[in-house]
């Protein structure tokens, strides 16, 4: 097969990928080095798809962090899950200072969905509740500021 056949398989499906949802610029060559395209042809189609905004890092970033916060994720996990996906530090904490999101409100509403309005009984379910909150990724000043309201 030829390079521009390949360029052109590249490039429909990428398009294809990025229209079910936004991924990041790494996702797309793991996904298709994974399927045994040339890792440096790859990362020009990308490049090329970048520079026509069709693929954007930070749009990526954007929706993820939207998707975590609704599924009652915290900052800890996100930023861990987003390098996973290749996503540059700089580009996580310039769209997260962009947004601006309220974890500890994120922190509060993952809380009731799991254990509802009330507050903790007791010590062991206080610890409970520390224990969900830290896994799903808020630090302890986000899970203080809701396990501790009156």
């Amino acid at each position: 097969m030829s390079r521009s056949e390949d360029r052109a398989k590249i490039v429909d499906l990428c398009l294809r990928l990025l229209a079910r949802r936004e991924h990041s610029a790494q996702e797309l060559l793991r996904k298709l080095t994974a399927r045994g395209f040339d890792a440096e042809l790859t990362r020009e189609v990308i490049d090329a798809l970048r520079s026509r905004g069709w693929q954007d890092d930070a749009r990526f970033v954007e929706s993820f962090v939207r998707s975590r916060l609704q599924r009652g994720h915290g900052p800890l996990r996100v930023r861990f899950e987003l390098r996973g996906k290749g996503v540059d530090d700089a580009v996580i904490e310039a769209v997260l200072a962009e947004m601006a999101p309220d974890w500890s409100e994120a922190a509060a509403r993952a809380c009731r969905r799991k254990f509802g309005d009330g507050p903790a009984s007791d010590r062991n379910e206080y610890a409970r509740r520390w224990r969900f909150l830290a896994r799903r990724g808020f630090d302890s000043e986000q899970i203080r500021s809701v396990l501790d309201k009156p």
